[in-house]
C-alpha cells in the first residue's frame, strides 16, 4: 500500500482538486494522511470530509514526519496540497519505480499554466535536476515517493531545516538507496508562489539557496524567508485542471 502525505496550512482552495484527482486515479491502492497546522479555513473538514486522516501538522519537514509516523504504507508519497495528479499518475508512477528498482524517487514538473514564461522556468528546473540526478540528487517535496524502511534509516526529514527540506532529505536517502527521476511521468504544479512573488525573484531567491546549499550547507535559518501555507485570496479561477 502506498502512504500519501501532504502537509497543510489555509489550503481550503486547493485541497478539494489535489483530492478529487486522487479519488479518480487508476490505482487506488492508497491512504491519505493530512497533516494540517492549525489552518483556520475549512482545510481540516475537507480532509476528513475526503476520506483522509489527519494530523498535526507544522512546518512542512515536521508534517511529513508527523504524517510517516501513522503511515501504514510500505511506501510513501509526500505531495503538496497544490498538485493535480493526473488519472494515471500513479499507476505509471508506481510501475516504473517498480521496474527500475528504486527505493526513493521524484519526476520532472509541468506548471499548471499557459505562459511561456513558466513553461521556460519549470523547464530550466527540470534541466537542473536531470544534470545533477546521479551527482547531487534533487526532488522537490510536491512529489517525492520513498520506502518506508529508507525513510526511517535517514530519521525522516530534518525538521531543523527552514528551506530545502525535500532536497535535503533525497540527498540523504540517494546515499543509501537507489534514487531516480520518473521518466514516464510529470507532475502538474501550482504556479502560485510565482503570481504572488513574482517569477524573477523566485528565481533568484531559489538560484542564492541552491548556491547557499552547495557552499555554506543546509539552510537552517529563515534567511530566504520562506512562508508556508494557503494564500488568503481566492485562486480557484487561476487552477488549471486540464491534462
Amino acid at each position: 500500500m502506498l502512504s500519501i502525505i501532504i502537509p497543510t496550512l489555509n489550503e481550503e482552495d486547493y485541497l478539494p482538486h489535489l483530492l478529487n484527482s486522487l479519488s479518480n486515479q487508476t490505482f487506488q491502492d492508497f491512504e491519505i494522511i493530512v497533516a494540517d497546522v492549525n489552518s483556520q479555513d475549512k482545510t481540516r473538514k475537507i480532509a476528513l470530509n475526503g476520506g483522509c486522516r489527519v494530523v498535526k501538522g507544522g512546518l512542512p519537514g515536521h508534517g511529513r514526519n508527523n504524517g510517516a509516523k501513522i503511515a501504514q504504507g510500505e511506501w510513501y508519497l509526500f505531495l503538496d496540497a497544490d498538485v493535480i495528479l493526473p488519472p494515471s499518475f500513479l499507476e505509471i508512477a508506481m510501475t516504473e519505480i517498480q521496474d527500475q528498482n528504486f527505493s526513493v524517487a521524484s519526476c520532472f514538473v509541468k506548471p499548471l499554466s499557459n505562459k511561456i514564461s513558466d513553461k521556460l522556468l519549470h523547464g530550466v528546473v527540470n534541466l537542473y535536476f536531470k544534470i545533477t540526478e546521479k551527482i547531487y540528487p534533487h526532488g522537490a517535496g510536491f512529489c517525492i515517493f520513498i520506502k518506508k524502511e529508507l525513510h526511517q534509516s535517514i530519521n525522516g526529514f530534518d525538521e531543523k531545516l527552514k528551506l530545502a527540506e525535500d532536497h535535503d532529505y533525497v540527498l540523504r536517502a540517494s546515499k543509501l538507496g537507489d534514487f531516480g527521476l520518473l521518466k514516464n511521468v510529470r507532475i502538474p504544479v501550482s504556479v502560485r508562489r510565482l503570481d504572488k512573488d513574482g517569477r524573477f525573484n523566485i528565481a533568484v531567491k531559489y538560484f542564492v539557496a541552491e548556491g547557499y546549499r552547495l557552499f555554506l550547507g543546509p539552510i537552517d535559518s529563515n534567511i530566504f524567508n520562506y512562508k508556508f501555507g494557503g494564500f488568503n485570496e481566492k485562486q480557484n479561477d487561476k487552477i488549471k485542471i486540464d491534462f
